[in-house]
């Protein structure tokens, strides 16, 4: 019998360093959104103090079911955005959990593996 390892459907974020992440190998040096789904944006906010609520409602719509989970990693270090920033999402029930960004990653690959619907808001500030 031939064992084969399984090979999602999905980016995973293979490293990461300050002021970079690689996902699937590439190395992206801007923030970013990853989807449980297999999407893959730049995210167009590079501090986190630019941070707009446009920023948190457009993550919902993303994917072709909502997700259960956003996790939003700040940074550098653990930062929490403001609660008006996440009214939207809040509003239809998304979860959102704030962490700094090297953290989220390693949860959104955890999060993936579990068959989870899940958006990464990875904010990687230059």
């Amino acid at each position: 019998m031939k064992l084969h390892a399984d090979k999602p459907d999905t980016h995973a974020i293979t490293s990461y360093g300050e002021g970079w992440i690689a996902v699937n190998g590439q190395r992206h040096e801007g923030s970013l959104l990853l989807t449980s789904q297999g999407q893959l944006i730049s995210w167009g906010c590079s501090r986190f103090e630019d941070l707009q609520a446009d920023h948190f409602d457009r993550l919902a719509g993303l994917m072709s079911e909502p997700p259960e989970m956003v996790i939003f990693g700040s940074g550098t270090r653990l930062r929490f955005a403001a609660p008006g920033l996440l009214k939207g999402l809040m509003g239809q029930r998304i979860g959102v959990e704030s962490m700094d960004t090297a953290a989220a990653c390693r949860t959104y690959n955890i999060l993936v593996g579990e068959g989870r619907r899940v958006v990464a808001a990875l904010l990687i500030e230059s």
